[in-house]
């Protein structure tokens, strides 16, 4: 077994997280969002190998460490986790026992202000996951007000979108997280003693459009049905209700639990795919013990699905449409 590491931040609902792909010594698993390496260092110690993914370069950097350590059973790829069935084959992997997906941005990059993802220190408006394209400084000052109001309004749950929006055009050059956060609040109204900042939804509307989360996630989940061999373990920790929908749903479709009819409307006549999987269980949160020690947990929901026999869908789905 190789020597434990100390991580320098803990990894959300990680028992149940581990309990759930019951990773055994000599399978196959993926970390899909690796970040500091909580998981992978939890599935590195039962004996299994593990191939962590991030599209973080520091994420990668600082994990060499680790995988020093692990007696090469554990493989670092600097790649967004929806390409991870290319970028298994490309290593000679065609299936695996398990994957673990952590949504959304890590403790690693909200804290440290350079990144830009938070503003809870000043940094330079970047927000950029791969620290390649565009920035969030980009945007903010690039994008027309039509934009950034829609951007805000669908990934943000912002309710006065246009408002915020158009305080952000009629203020640029924006280059600061404090500069963007002084912005929003002075259009929002904020006070002392407001529960919730009312930057948070436009730091978090503009960081899931800039790093396209949503598309990724729903990528990876795809690239997840093709890469689990049967009974293969699926375990995704998303942080707030859009990603959660995503991956409720993908679930709900992929488990065959779409309703096939009401008495207001005909069943369909033809049946869909075979369920991909099954064994979904109900959706976990994290306690109070570990919510107080681990603030970022309070917000987490973990979804576990066990991988069937059947075809991945879009294989079916290509073959229905030849």
């Amino acid at each position: 077994m190789s020597p434990e590491l100390v991580a320098p931040h803990v990894p959300v609902l990680l028992d149940e997280v581990i309990a759930g792909l019951c990773p055994r010594e000599g399978e196959i698993h993926v970390d899909g969002t690796f970040g500091a390496g909580g998981y992978t260092k939890a599935i590195l110690n039962s004996g299994a190998r593990v191939f962590a993914f991030d599209r973080d370069p520091d994420a990668i950097r600082e994990g060499r460490i680790l995988a020093d350590e692990s007696g090469a059973r554990l493989t670092l790829v600097p790649e967004r986790f929806s390409r991870m069935r290319q970028a298994l084959s490309d290593r000679g992997v065609d299936s695996v026992d398990g994957v673990a997906l952590d949504i959304g941005v890590s403790s690693m990059q909200l804290d440290r202000p350079e990144r830009g993802f938070s503003f809870q220190s000043d940094g330079p408006l970047d927000m950029r996951m791969s620290r390649e394209g565009a920035s969030a400084a980009d945007f903010v000052n690039e994008a027309d007000e039509a934009e950034i109001a829609d951007v805000l309004y669908h990934y943000g749950d912002e309710p006065r979108s246009r408002r915020v929006a158009r305080a952000i055009v009629a203020a640029r050059p924006i280059e600061r997280t404090g500069q963007l956060a002084e912005i929003v609040r002075k259009a929002l109204g904020h006070h002392a003693g407001m529960k919730k900042d009312p930057a948070t939804r436009t730091f978090q509307a503009i960081r899931i459009h800039l790093n396209e989360e949503l598309q990724e996630l729903e990528g990876g989940l795809a690239a997840a049905e093709e890469v689990l061999k049967p009974g293969g373990r699926l375990a995704v920790v998303t942080f707030h209700s859009l990603e959660d929908r995503v991956v409720k749903r993908f679930l709900k479709e992929r488990s065959g639990s779409v309703p096939s009819g009401s008495r207001h409307l005909p069943a369909p006549t033809v049946a869909g795919p075979t369920p991909s999987f099954d064994a979904v269980a109900r959706p976990t949160r994290a306690g109070e013990r570990e919510i107080k020690s681990n603030p970022r947990a309070r917000s987490a929901t973990l979804r576990v699905a066990r991988r069937t026999n059947a075809a991945p869908w879009s294989q079916t789905q290509k073959g229905n449409s030849r």
